[in-house]
């Protein structure tokens, strides 16, 4: 008595969900078929000497020899002849005097350095070239020991 009363387009959700799970079991037995039992040969993975990973072995002919005295492990030492100058130059790109502070575009970096008044050597005004030290400030790069450059 409950299916008289569906109408038309009931009847034709209920066929096609009816459908669609027929035809996912379908496809679930044939996967279930046709699906072939791996052994765990199958199944390795090989890593080759560019770090790559490949199914096939490494071959015995390329594998090299390391001494152990030659692995690095963590950061190399510093060469003190690689010490690059801690002063560096710049233009500055903004400063106002009354309020005792300004910014100067680093020339290598075009970084804008934060620079307060306390920390000018000689008066400095917008568009000097200067020299300066970089020293990490409470929002980013501040410079110290800013001189102008003659």
């Amino acid at each position: 008595m409950g299916r008289s009363q569906e109408s038309f387009n009931k009847k034709e959700v209920r066929n096609k969900k009816e459908k669609k799970r027929k035809e996912k079991e379908k496809k679930r037995l044939e996967r279930k078929d046709t699906e072939k039992k791996g052994s765990l040969d199958d199944m390795i993975a090989y890593v080759d000497e560019n770090g790559m990973i490949t199914d096939t072995p490494p071959d015995p002919a390329k594998k090299k020899t390391f001494k152990l005295e030659d692995i690095e492990i963590g950061v190399p030492k510093e060469d003190p002849s690689m010490k690059k100058d801690p002063t560096r130059k710049g233009v500055v790109a903004f400063f106002n005097e009354s309020k005792g502070y300004g910014f100067i575009r680093d020339t290598d970096t075009k970084e804008s350095i934060f620079v307060h008044v306390n920390n000018v050597l000689e008066d400095i005004k917008e568009g000097n070239l200067v020299t300066f030290e970089i020293v990490p400030g409470q929002k980013g790069p501040s410079a110290i020991n800013v001189k102008q450059l003659k």
